[in-house]
């Protein structure tokens, strides 16, 4: 579960980036987020992943209260999560197997847990390339594809996706986010941060709208703007 309880966010240079945020995520839920650019989006993302830290409110992440925790916990927390990037991040040098294999090291899995574990999620996101490939040999859709089977190796309660559309075309899009549903069927929570109307208003799921570090609405039924809720 997420919880932001009366959040803002200032920053250093006098920015007040959330003015007051509350909404809830529910175990095994799936909603997007959405804002224009500047509308903070970003930062709660920050926040959500202990990037940062909250000037006022509460931020609670899977059983985590970010506010109180002590910092050695911090990796604890993180690997409660799986997050997707809009530019991928796949370590160029490194094959498809290695890249997903390297998130499951840096947790001190062992190499007969990785042998089982990589073909799995490789196989469960879909992907039907030569794990042997390197990142620079795939499409942009079969990228993302790595990078979400990446997030989830380590099994993760809940997914952060930002922007994960962002470099794809519709068709691709509409992929990406079936299979984040499908993903999120099987019991991963999912958040997705988007700004792309047309793709969030195909899926009649929960949306959480921001604009100015401000909630301005949270519900179904497709993508909303500040104008339509005037």
């Amino acid at each position: 579960m997420v919880q932001m309880i009366d959040v803002y966010k200032a920053y250093d240079n006098g920015t007040k980036a959330l003015k007051g945020i509350s909404f809830e995520l529910d175990d095994g839920e799936f909603a997007f987020l959405v804002g224009p650019s500047g509308s903070g989006k970003s930062t709660i993302i920050k926040l959500l992943t202990g990037e940062i830290a909250a000037t006022e409110g509460r931020v609670v992440v899977n059983g985590f209260d970010l506010g109180q925790m002590k910092m050695r916990k911090m990796p604890r927390m993180r690997r409660t999560l799986g997050v997707v990037f809009q530019d991928f991040r796949l370590i160029e040098k490194k094959t498809v197997y290695e890249n997903v294999a390297f998130a499951m090291r840096a947790v001190g899995a062992s190499n007969r847990e990785i042998r089982k574990r990589v073909p799995y999620v490789l196989e469960l996101v879909g992907l039907n390339v030569d794990p042997k490939r390197k990142p620079q040999e795939l499409s942009g859709g079969e990228q993302q594809r790595v990078a979400i089977a990446r997030a989830l190796v380590n099994n993760p309660s809940m997914i952060i996706a930002d922007e994960p559309t962002g470099n794809l075309d519709p068709a691709r899009s509409l992929e990406i986010i079936l299979l984040l549903q499908k993903i999120n069927e099987l019991g991963t929570t999912v958040l997705i941060v988007t700004h792309e109307k047309d793709l969030v208003d195909q899926f009649s799921k929960r949306v959480i709208a921001i604009d100015q570090g401000r909630l301005i609405s949270d519900g179904t039924g497709g993508y909303y703007t500040y104008e339509n809720i005037q």
